[in-house]
């Protein structure tokens, strides 16, 4: 460790928030408990609402002010006070997709009491800057910033909401791609589930589609910070008939990035009317995924369709106005004032709406405005909140009726009770188009394309105590004969089927066999590419020996896999070389995406002219051949021409990144951790999804296990630890757990907190 290093660290450790004791706090009117597990999680007991909530504001700030300052800013726009010119194009793109209708029917789309909820929060995270003066985390010192005080608004940001709502990019995509090749050749390349035979909409010019423009300020918006000197789930549930103590086991994983600190934050809150534990977001009021003393939940990605592209033409001689049938109507043009470090006076920004909604981008050459309609436009669709609701619920009605509150993001929320009830409900606000599909942009003039309305919670997909288990993967979940229109956009079906596979094995389960699914590495187009690889030869001994042992794997991608780096490689040279001979470089991520490792493997498995041409069988076998050679000579470039030492944890790996490592290498080495290297992939239930040279971007963070004979008997994990703050024994804790396979005890009752207990801090009302 070099001197600077030494420093850093002492600093770090010097700014710690003190967890143990007693601290007189204004604002609270009774003393609150908070006791910290050894694992960090805070279990806070309080003797009214009020207090509860200011106390997770309080808490949440010590473990974590500078990653909810950091949230704050991109939800509100105003990161440029940091960022300066860099952070203005996502500063502009937050506040386009600000909510600003009625706040009412805002705050009580949550529950009726979301408002004073959140101000009470807020005020605990207020108070905690207050209280700890100039005794700030490490970043703020770096950034030579202070943190902002909160106002209740800054909980509602609809940035987080925008990040999951993800069929509108795939719009555009597919716009290129008939432009490109054709509405029959898109069809066939990048097909919907259902299928269906979709159109080229009416009015529009798709050639005229740029997706890269037209998402720039988005992309700014929800990339990385450019600090200086970017998913799939699982969840499932079996009733009392199938598990070993008679009652529900649950099991949830939601998948997202992988960042430092994590995007998740454990808590435990306890007053009247309040007994709930599990995890949700620092910047947030309550629990979003978890249980409370009567029911659990979890949730995963549903993928419905909340979010449309509507081309509007502008007036040649004025871009602030649109067509709207034969008349021209003014945009609705607000300018907002935005402090950019570095400069004396304030940057203006101009923001324009559409009846359609806010104005992604403009072309003045072709006379377009891009306008999206999502649903977080309307009231009550910022993140998580109506988990507020869900916390509090008792029993299947009562649930039902909170997640009629859930709007954004879509999410198949997973249920069970102590009574021995399972259920299901695909929550999302969930628009009814009539005239289109939503899988192209169109044309706004006209006004053929509107949403006609939303379907209400009974009309959504949803099981109650069905005969088998509920498992949701981010696959289509469509019942049988269901007639409304969800999406046409879902994740491959591996992970679903794995999950099935697992559960036929017995008919009896306890929670290590969950814990285990957890973490089933096996890869289903792994075993149908073995299948491949076991109708090739070579004359090659040394590709010969590869490719026999590739045929002989059964697709499990441990972090010992010796196929795996094979598989990893192959995989890549198989989508390329499949879809390059009918797509331009610039769409290969698209079809290559969602659909496409399905669509080539049924390709490469009934091989005939349109993949193949005169000859299918002969090209694709001297294809598998080809491309396989050339994974071969890729994992020797990687990992040495030893193939006894090829393993798949040297090639996937997994690193924790602190936004401010980029602020140089003494940070980065006090700051991030990893690389860790890692088994399955994003098409196994243990979804650890990679992108460029292998490395994890995405997958479970934290997992929860719940056994509702006895709460004390659930498990979580999460990583890499409760705290943000650098030189905090829970900053990194959890990771050893996490990356061996393993979890530790959620404690419950009052009885099992006090066992674990390893950190009691007192917070009373100042004098």
């Amino acid at each position: 460790m070099t001197d600077s290093q030494s420093d850093l660290n002492t600093r770090c450790v010097a700014a710690l928030a003190d967890l143990a004791g007693e601290a007189n706090v204004p604002g609270l009117t009774a003393t609150v408990e908070v006791i910290r597990d050894r694992w960090g999680i805070p279990h806070i007991y309080a003797e009214n609402q009020p207090d509860l909530f200011f106390a997770q504001g309080f808490v949440a700030a010590q473990d974590r002010l500078f990653q909810m300052d950091l949230w704050r800013r991109i939800a509100i726009g105003e990161t440029a006070e940091l960022l300066g010119e860099a952070g203005l194009e996502a500063d502009r793109f937050a506040r386009l997709v600000r909510y600003r209708g009625d706040m009412e029917a805002e705050w009580t789309s949550y529950s009726p009491d979301t408002q004073q909820i959140t101000t009470s929060f807020v005020a605990g995270i207020n108070a905690y800057i207050d209280f700890i003066s100039d005794k700030l985390p490490i970043e703020f010192e770096l950034l030579k910033c202070r943190p902002k005080k909160w106002q209740p608004e800054d909980c509602l940001g609809r940035m987080s909401g925008i990040v999951m709502s993800r069929n509108f990019r795939n719009e555009l995509q597919r716009a290129k791609l008939i432009a490109e090749v054709g509405i029959e050749e898109a069809r066939r390349l990048a097909p919907t589930d259902p299928p269906f035979d979709y159109e080229a909409p009416d009015g529009v010019d798709l050639s005229s589609i740029d997706p890269q423009a037209i998402l720039a300020a988005l992309d700014q918006a929800t990339g990385p910070l450019p600090f200086s000197p970017d998913d799939g789930s699982n969840n499932w549930v079996v009733d009392g008939s199938s598990s070993a103590s008679g009652k529900p086991l649950l099991a949830s994983d939601p998948h997202r990035p992988i960042t430092m600190p994590s995007l998740r934050y454990m808590v435990h809150l306890n007053a009247p009317g309040w007994n709930v534990i599990g995890s949700g977001e620092p910047a947030l009021p309550g629990v979003a995924i978890g249980h409370n003393d009567r029911i659990a939940w979890g949730f995963t990605i549903i993928c419905t369709d909340q979010a449309d592209f509507f081309i509007e033409e502008t007036h040649p001689d004025d871009p602030t106005r649109y067509r709207v049938g034969d008349e021209w109507e003014s945009m609705t043009i607000i300018r907002e004032q935005v402090t950019v470090a570095g400069q004396s006076e304030p940057t203006e920004t101009e923001l324009r709406f559409t009846r359609h909604g806010p104005v992604i981008h403009q072309d003045g050459d072709t006379n377009q405005a891009f306008a999206l309609k999502w649903t977080g436009s309307e009231p009550g669709t910022a993140a998580y909140l109506p988990s507020l609701a869900i916390g509090r619920a008792g029993n299947w009605n009562e649930f039902h009726d909170a997640v009629a509150r859930w709007k954004l993001p879509s999410e198949n929320m997973l249920y069970a009770d102590v009574d021995g009830h399972v259920g299901w409900v695909a929550a999302a606000l969930t628009p009814v188009r009539e005239n289109h599909k939503g899988l192209l942009p169109v044309n706004g003039a006209e006004g053929q394309h509107e949403w006609q309305r939303f379907l209400n919670v009974d009309e959504l997909p949803q099981l109650f105590d069905p005969p088998d288990h509920i498992v949701t993967a981010n696959h289509n979940i469509l019942p049988e004969g269901y007639e409304q229109t969800i999406a046409y956009e879902w994740a491959p079906t591996y992970r679903n089927d794995r999950i099935h596979e697992r559960l036929a094995e017995k008919s009896t389960f306890e929670i290590d066999d969950f814990a285990s699914m957890h973490h089933d590495s096996t890869s289903i187009p792994g075993r149908k590419m073995a299948g491949l690889a076991a109708g090739m030869s070579f004359q090659e001994a040394e590709l010969e020996s590869i490719r026999a042992k590739f045929a002989e794997w059964d697709g499990h991608l441990s972090r010992e896999s010796h196929c795996g780096p094979v598989y990893g490689y192959w995989l890549d040279e198989l989508l390329t070389a499949c879809f390059e001979q009918f797509v331009s470089a610039d769409l290969l991520e698209f079809v290559a995406g969602q659909t496409g490792i399905p669509v080539i493997l049924a390709a490469l498995e009934s091989p005939d002219e349109r993949w193949f041409g005169a000859n299918p069988t002969a090209a694709r076998d001297e294809l598998l051949r080809r491309t396989f050679a050339s994974a071969v000579d890729q994992v020797k470039e990687a990992l040495g021409d030893d193939v006894a030492t090829w393993r798949w944890d040297r090639l996937h790996t997994v690193s924790f990144v602190h936004p401010l490592s980029s602020m140089g290498e003494d940070i980065a080495a006090a700051f991030d951790r990893g690389p860790i290297g890692q088994s399955g992939d994003g098409l196994c239930p243990n979804a650890t999804r990679y992108e460029e040279a292998f490395a994890q971007v995405s997958g479970a963070s934290y997992r929860q296990l719940f056994d509702l004979a006895d709460w004390d008997k659930g498990l979580a994990t999460s990583a890499p630890g409760q705290s943000g703050q650098p030189g905090s024994p829970h900053y990194d804790d959890l990771l050893p757990l996490w990356k061996n396979d393993e979890y530790f005890p959620l404690v419950f009752s009052r009885e099992a907190v006090e066992r674990e207990a390893k950190h009691h801090l007192r917070l009373k009302p100042a004098e």
